[in-house]
């Protein structure tokens, strides 16, 4: 494969409305197939921070430090809502508005007090823990968590790009572990994906939310429905198609809005058709 198919397709960054932009694809065994931007240049993550931190709890429930099912948040919550956001938390309080298990609200709440539990586990601070377990292994030295797990991170298009390949060959976890972050949890709740509206099933997994069948969706119409990922509101996103078997970064400063909305399903459209082209 040839990698300028996939550049040139990534090029659409430069007409963004915003001031900086950088884009990355990568295939399942790590191979760079395509880049836009300074792949170096750092940028608030915003919630695109959610997968790392999940990440790390998912490494901290490989090495017996928590289980899924430890009480974690509200009560009758375990740290299995917290990461499919079906503890039942508000979106920024820690206001409980649902018993859990019976909607999907998407919440920051949730995340900071899922980072909480990990420290009391582990008598670790998150942003060390994560570090350890996750950003230092993968060769991430330009990320850091300057705030919460839940939105906290700054990064590179470059590291994402390392974070993206273990997405999909994992090394810090099991397979079978990616499998289930990567699989829906709780399936059939209802709830609103942030920015495209009420969904009858707001589908996610541990940590990440999974396209299935949402429409409108922040990806193109072409990624199947397999495909994981997150996206932020600082204007960045990242996606993996299993299908595919590859994923893609897209990082800018300007936050997400109407601009992302028109601009983001297009490129990964651009992305898929160039990749299917190449093969």
């Amino acid at each position: 494969m040839t990698h300028s198919p996939v550049s040139s397709a990534l090029a659409a960054i430069g007409d963004w409305p915003v001031d900086h932009a950088a884009a990355v694809v990568v295939g399942h065994d790590g191979a760079t197939y395509g880049t836009a931007g300074d792949q170096r240049a750092r940028f608030r993550l915003a919630s695109v921070t959610k997968p790392l931190a999940a990440y790390a709890v998912l490494v901290a429930l490989e090495e017996g430090a928590l289980e899924l099912e430890t009480p974690a948040g509200p009560d009758g919550a375990t740290v299995h809502d917290l990461l499919a956001h079906t503890a039942g938390y508000d979106f920024g309080e820690r206001t409980v508005r649902a018993a859990p298990r019976t909607r999907r609200i998407y919440s920051n709440a949730g995340f900071e007090v899922l980072g909480e539990t990990l420290e009391e586990a582990t008598e670790i601070p998150f942003g060390e823990y994560l570090d350890e377990a996750v950003l230092a292994p993968l060769g991430m030295t330009d990320t850091t968590l300057n705030g919460t797990p839940a939105a906290g991170a700054v990064s590179t298009a470059a590291d994402l790009a390392r974070f993206a390949a273990e997405l999909m060959s994992p090394t810090l976890l099991a397979p079978e572990s990616l499998q289930a972050a990567s699989t829906v949890q709780f399936p059939g709740l209802p709830g609103v994906l942030p920015g495209f509206g009420r969904q009858s099933d707001n589908a996610w997994g541990l940590g990440f939310e999974i396209k299935a069948g949402k429409n409108p969706h922040w990806t193109g119409s072409a990624n199947s429905a397999r495909t994981f990922g997150h996206f932020g509101q600082a204007g960045t996103f990242l996606w993996v198609d299993p299908e595919l078997r590859a994923a893609c970064v897209a990082l800018a400063d300007r936050d997400f809005g109407p601009w992302a909305i028109e601009a983001w399903p297009p490129l990964s459209d651009a992305v898929v058709r160039a990749l299917t082209a190449a093969r």
